[in-house]
Parts: C-alpha cells; sequence; structure tokens
C-alpha cells in the first residue's frame, strides 16, 4: 500500500483489514486456483521457478499456468532489485538523489533491477508543456543503469493523487475535484486517498477524455525518447491506482469494479499509445493495491503479447508498524489472490513493490525469508521498497551496509537459464541455492548472480555437455558465473559458501 512516510494508523488504512477481515469470514475468499498452501535484455539478465515451503527449502514447479519472462534468446529471466526514487526534489533539482552510486551499488549486490519512479508533474508541469530538463535527467539515470547492468522499468509514480493535495504524480492542471472537500492526515496519509477530492479527481483521470488524452501523450514521449534505450526493460503504467467510491459500496467491490470498468480501459489505452512508438518493451499493470489484503483483482484482460502483472506487497498491519505474523496466514491469502490473473491471462509476474517499514522487529527475519520463497512460486522478479541510504524503508544505511535483515535480500539466483527449470531454490538455512533445468539443443548460456560473502561461494554443476565458467568466487565480490550446456542436456547446478578463504 502506500509508504514512503513516516506515519501511524489509525483511520481508513486499519479499517480496510477490519472490513477485508469481515469479508473474508463470510465467505469472499481469494478465488485463486485452488492450490493451497521477455524481450532484449542487455548482457546477462534473469530467472527462477519455485520453491514449495514458506521458507524455501524444498522444490515444487512453478506456479501452473503462469509463463515467466523469457529474452529474445529463449532463456528464462528473473529480475530482482529495488525501487530507485527522489520523492523530495522537484523543478530544477528534481531526481537530483539519485546518483550514479545507485546502480553501481545494485549491481555490487547481485542485483540486476531497478523500478524507477517518474512524476507526470515533473514531466509535465504546464499542459502541453514538457521539461526537456526533466527528460534529459531520466536518460542520465538510464545510461547509468546501462552502465552498470541494469535494467529499468519506468514507473509513472502518484501517491494521493499528485501536488494539489500535496503529493507526486498527476499535475494540478489534470486535477479536477468539483469542488468536493480534501483534509489532510499529517498522521495518516494513506487516509487521504479517501478523501472526496482525491477520489473525485481519479474518476475525472480515468473518464475526461481531454484528461485521457493527455495521459496517452506524455506515455507516447517517454516511449518515443526511451523505449530504444538498451536499459529500459519495461513501463509501469500507473503506481498503485485508486479511485472513487460510491454510496452503499464496500471497498472490495469499489476495487473489483474499479479495476474492472476504469483501469482496464486505462490500461488498453495507454498500451494503444505506447505501441504507436515502442514495439519491444514490457508493460507493468498493477490492480489497486486492496490486493494486499488477500483479494484477487478485477482487472481484465489487456491485449498486449509483453504484459506483466505488477502488484504490489505490503500487509496494513506491518504497514502500521505490526510486526510479520507468521501463523496469520496473510502471505498464503495473497499469494492464492496475486496469481489468479496472470493464471487466467498467461501474463508473468513481477512484484513491483514490498519490504516492511520496520526491519528489525523479531520476527522480521523470518518475513524476509518467507516473502522471497512466495515470489520464486510464482513471480519473474521482484522491486524491493527502497534503494536509499538512511533510515525508514532505506535498504542501505549512511554508510551503504544492509540495514537488519535487509541482507537478506541478496541471495545466489539465476538471472538468465538456457533451457527449461526443473527447480530453483534457496535454502536460507545454509545458504545453499539449487538450480535444475533442462538444456536447450543449442549451445546456450545459463548466467548465475552470486553476491558478495564472506565466506566466498563453491559451484557445482552435474550435467552431459554442462561445464561453468568457474568453480568457486572469493569472499567480498560480486560475481555471475557463466554455465554453458546443450543438447538438452538435465544440468543440475549446487551453489554453497565457500571456505572463507581469499584468492
Amino acid at each position: 500500500m502506500g509508504k514512503r512516510f513516516t506515519r501511524q494508523h489509525p483511520g481508513p488504512v486499519a479499517l480496510i483489514a477490519l472490513m477485508v477481515t469481515a469479508l473474508l469470514g463470510v465467505g469472499l475468499a481469494p478465488a485463486a486456483s485452488g492450490e493451497a498452501e521477455s524481450r532484449r535484455v542487455g548482457t546477462d539478465s534473469g530467472a527462477v521457478t519455485g520453491a514449495a515451503s514458506d521458507r524455501g527449502t524444498t522444490t515444487a514447479p512453478a506456479a501452473a499456468g503462469i509463463p515467466r519472462l523469457t529474452d529474445a534468446r529463449g532463456r528464462t529471466l528473473t529480475l530482482r532489485g529495488w525501487n530507485v526514487e527522489d520523492k523530495i526534489h522537484r523543478g530544477p533539482d528534481a531526481l537530483s538523489a539519485i546518483t550514479e552510486r545507485h546502480f553501481a551499488d545494485l549491481r555490487a549486490h547481485g542485483f540486476n533491477f531497478a523500478r524507477l519512479l517518474v512524476f507526470w508533474d515533473d514531466l509535465e508541469p504546464r499542459r502541453g508543456r514538457y521539461s526537456e530538463a526533466y527528460l534529459r535527467k531520466i536518460g542520465r539515470i538510464l545510461d547509468w543503469a546501462r552502465e552498470h547492468g541494469v535494467h529499468v522499468v519506468i514507473d509513472a509514480h502518484q501517491d494521493v493523487f499528485g501536488p494539489a493535495f500535496g503529493h507526486r504524480g498527476i499535475p494540478a492542471w489534470a486535477t479536477r475535484t468539483d469542488g468536493l472537500p480534501f483534509t489532510p492526515h499529517p498522521d495518516d496519509w494513506f487516509a487521504e486517498y479517501f478523501e472526496p477530492a482525491v477520489q473525485r479527481a481519479f474518476t475525472h483521470l480515468y473518464e475526461d477524455a481531454d484528461l485521457q488524452r493527455a495521459q496517452a501523450r506524455m506515455w507516447r514521449l517517454l516511449a518515443d525518447r526511451f523505449g530504444r534505450h538498451p536499459a529500459v526493460f519495461g513501463y509501469d503504467l500507473i503506481n498503485e491506482p485508486m479511485g472513487e467510491l460510491r454510496a452503499g459500496e464496500d471497498l472490495v467491490s469499489a476495487a473489483r469494479r474499479i479495476e474492472a470498468t476504469q483501469l482496464t480501459p486505462m490500461y488498453r489505452r495507454l498500451a494503444a499509445a505506447i505501441r504507436t512508438r515502442d514495439r519491444s518493451n514490457h508493460l507493468f499493470i498493477e490492480p489497486t493495491p486492496i490486493v494486499g489484503e488477500g483479494i484477487p483483482t478485477g482487472l481484465g484482460r489487456i491485449p498486449d503479447e509483453r504484459v506483466v502483472y505488477a502488484p504490489h506487497f505490503y500487509n496494513t498491519a506491518m504497514e502500521a508498524g505490526a510486526d510479520y505474523d507468521p501463523a496469520a496466514g496473510w502471505i498464503t491469502a495473497y499469494e492464492n489472490a496475486v496469481t489468479a490473473y496472470p493464471r487466467e491471462h498467461s501474463v508473468p509476474v513481477v512484484v513491483g513493490e514490498w519490504g516492511p517499514l520496520n526491519s528489525g522487529l523479531p520476527n522480521m527475519r523470518r518475513f524476509h525469508d518467507d516473502a522471497l520463497a512466495s515470489f520464486t512460486r510464482y513471480s519473474s522478479g521482484w522491486a524491493a521498497y527502497v534503494w536509499c541510504y538512511g533510515g525508514g524503508y532505506c535498504a542501505l544505511d549512511r554508510d551503504g551496509r544492509f540495514r537488519t535483515n535487509k541482507e537478506r535480500t541478496a541471495t545466489p539466483y539465476a538471472p538468465a537459464v538456457a533451457g527449461t527449470v526443473r527447480a530453483d531454490t534457496h535454502d536460507p538455512a545454509d545458504d545453499t541455492y539449487r538450480l535444475a533445468y533442462r538444456s536447450t539443443r543449442r549451445p546456450g548460456t545459463t548466467v548465475l548472480s552470486l553476491p558478495p560473502s564472506t565466506t566466498g561461494w563453491r559451484i557445482e554443476v552435474s550435467g552431459r555437455t554442462a561445464h561453468p565458467s568457474a568453480r568457486s568466487v572469493p569472499p567480498g565480490q560480486a560475481r555471475q558465473v557463466r554455465v554453458w550446456a546443450s543438447d538438452g542436456a538435465e544440468v543440475e547446478v549446487m551453489v554453497r559458501p565457500g571456505s572463507g578463504r581469499r584468492g
């Protein structure tokens, strides 16, 4: 759900959890499958198929019917990384908090993916007048990403609609409220989504023809300018979309109606606009944040071959400051809900945001391990929130060290697999990674990404025709190791902690 600012939650956000719990209790269960419990990439990029238990220690096939991302060579891809943002600066100083260090450090920790937040209000501060300076800054950031081998999804971000309500996103000139009231909630900013003026502004964005055209023009401009940039992997069409509740309508019904009747047509319009400029990159579409409470989306099909379903992974109680409760079943409910849409429409999944505000609580180590195991079961990757240097949601402290439990995100994985994945698991108990796949008939290159480790890594490869580029990685270095195989060989790769000796 919305995040990014320290907040204290009574108010509507707490009510969301109560409402959803009540609805689930009377039979509105996630309509999942009943299982209970792709384009050009830079040099090397990723793939995964799933672990079974919540701790990621056993093997199971990927969620049935959910495809994986693939590259132009047919390799199965996995994206793992973080959101990169500057929500503080705007105008001439916009994006100034993002530096090359962000991408150098992402790569140095083994990550290959960034979700870059951009704001329509900075891009088009006056109607029809686009900021060339802002476009140049986006281009410079993409150049840094390319230099360090990081794939980027450009995210059209909004929080509480935009600057008309004290936040970022949709320009003030595109904000129409019909004179309805807005009361700020400084201690609970997500509650501002339920203010009448904000809700009406979403309705106008979705339904007013001139605003539809303006939003499409904005996306055509971005696709035309950056669609051929080698770092760009795709476009996230709008962050955490919300909408207007009708009189007597509960939140769950409203979310599904908004998704079906307003978001689906918007995504189709924006997809068509982007495709006039860019036929290759992926289109990331999000449901409303209610999916975080285990409610399947009401989104319809978006007729495009490169659609990626990109839900966010936030729990109301944890956003309010509570510790993770492994017995509550939230991850299972979320997983059942979030896999329904990609299974029905045969699209891959990349989780666009996730991560707790307070990662130092007693159960947060378990939370990170359980979350990562869940993602591996059904997704082609994720972008955690947020790659910055400081407190709050930041991944790193001011000295560039992982904050408590955030290091759990830096595990071995396979950015690209040249074959059909049979198993892909990481056991956090002993930090052992296993990949099993049937290689392609033609010689193909599988890529392993190994993060820095105090012990280094040992790589064991078995299978006819299979051989790795290295058998070990020394301590303290992130490395990519390649595995070559062909002729349909059954290949197994084991990555284990090394002896701890350098050299």
